[in-house]
């Protein structure tokens, strides 16, 4: 007998001894439904959430701040963007609380209807001509909604897979999460794709709406395939006995060091908002690469991420998430100066070379594993607690990625190498911190958060 399967046997145990105690039915494991619920929900979510990056790079400067000189009202557009992500560590506290104390499907659906509302409105805006600093403001208000329901979207759905899937195969199945992600980004892009095409005044004064309305749609499938997913057998080991009245302060009590690992290694997703934000204004605005080439390199390295995203889980499955992890963030550091420098030259084979191997196969390697490396360092208790609030305050500065990086970029050929040292310097924080972390992948669920 193999140590996985030994490991997945005692597991099993476990659940059925917990069980028999008498005092909850723990459920059954559905790993395929809670991935493929995973997926589809995450996709609608980040459908949802990523064409507001693509309508800010693209239209919200030119329709939201035409009051600005065109440079300044790109950075307001990116803030725009970025403060989803300052309301992110909010929701993360509150909705990690609501899911430790009452389960993880409970969030889920919450999280799926805010984000379909907020999103259906942003399409119904007046813009800044119609009605002035009103325009901006909801904009953000509305922003702000999209960045809470982000915020326990993805750490609910990460819990909600792990503890479904089998032990020696948990980051396989928690991967899917971040392949929806990765599929919501290429739905988004593609409704844009043959908006890009429209003359200008089209585009700003109907086109860009389309997108934000069929956020309707979308939400609803996400909703009809999650409403019989059971919650998680872990869960409901641990609200049989008794679950923690307040998760938060045995969070901050017993795994203070592990969420601060989890803060540090989601600056890696500093990669992922430069390459689909703000690289894509850069080429666009700056260097005059057609909107439709630029949108082209986005669908096709979210296309290979959707193949590399599990295939680089499985490999963590077994060899561990820590070397699979640090390939991938080092990797990015490196492959972000290639990138930027064939966009500054305008060399369209290299963009597309170089941009498909970045984003699309090594930044892969992190983004597929860090839904299982994050959880598996917390206990079942805090678990959807410590995701949540880590990678939240993490990606806080991600969000905020494309606004620091307009404002430190330079004119001139070399204009862009400020901006590839910051992208270098978090990811080599996010390779440094997850370093330090205790390998998990061999360990069985309860153990799980242990010292």
């Amino acid at each position: 007998m193999t140590a996985a399967a030994t490991t997945r046997d005692k597991a099993d145990k476990i659940a059925k001894a917990a069980s028999a105690a008498g005092n909850t039915t723990a459920p059954a494991r559905s790993p395929r439904k809670a991935a493929f619920a995973s997926w589809i929900g995450s996709a609608v979510e980040y459908y949802d959430f990523f064409i507001y990056g693509t309508a800010a790079a693209l239209v919200f400067g030119k329709i939201f701040f035409p009051a600005f000189d065109p440079a300044t009202a790109t950075v307001a557009a990116f803030a725009t963007f970025g403060v989803g992500y300052v309301t992110r560590p909010f929701g993360a506290v509150l909705l990690g609380h609501v899911g430790d104390r009452y389960g993880r499907k409970r969030v889920l659906t919450f999280t799926l209807l805010l984000m379909g509302i907020s999103t259906f409105l942003v399409g119904l805006l007046p813009t800044y001509g119609q009605v002035g600093i009103a325009a901006p403001i909801m904009l953000v208000v509305l922003r702000m909604l999209q960045g809470i329901s982000a915020a326990g979207e993805q750490a609910g759905a990460n819990s909600m897979t792990l503890e479904h899937a089998p032990a020696h195969r948990r980051a396989f199945f928690t991967s899917f999460t971040l392949s929806g992600t990765q599929a919501g980004l290429i739905l988004a892009t593609l409704v844009f794709l043959p908006l890009s095409a429209l003359p200008e005044e089209q585009l700003l004064s109907w086109g860009w709406r389309i997108p934000f309305f069929l956020s309707a749609i979308v939400v609803a499938v996400g909703m009809w395939v999650r409403r019989t997913l059971p919650e998680t057998p872990a869960f409901a080991e641990e609200s049989g006995h008794k679950p923690s009245r307040m998760p938060l302060a045995l969070l901050f009590r017993d795994h203070k060091a592990n969420l601060l690992r989890v803060i540090f290694a989601a600056l890696v997703s500093v990669v992922s908002t430069i390459f689909s934000v703000f690289t894509l204004s850069y080429a666009v605005n700056t260097m005059h690469i057609p909107r439709s080439t630029m949108l082209t390199v986005l669908v096709l390295a979210n296309v290979v991420a959707l193949g590399a995203i599990p295939l680089f889980a499985a490999l963590s499955d077994r060899v561990g998430r820590k070397p699979v992890f640090i390939f991938g963030a080092l990797g990015s550091a490196a492959l972000i100066w290639p990138y930027m420098w064939s966009i500054s030259t305008v060399n369209l084979p290299l963009v597309f070379t170089f941009g498909l191997l970045l984003s699309g196969v090594v930044y892969s390697a992190a983004n597929g594993v860090w839904p299982s490396l994050y959880g598996e360092m917390f206990s079942t208790r805090v678990r959807l607690s410590g995701m949540a609030i880590g990678t939240q305050v993490g990606f806080a500065l991600g969000g905020f990625a494309p606004t620091i990086s307009a404002a430190v970029l330079q004119p001139g050929p070399g204009g862009w190498i400020p901006v590839a040292a910051f992208v270098t310097a978090t990811s080599v924080v996010a390779a440094i911190s997850v370093a330090t972390a205790r390998e998990t992948f061999r360990l069985p669920m309860h153990e799980l958060g242990n010292p």
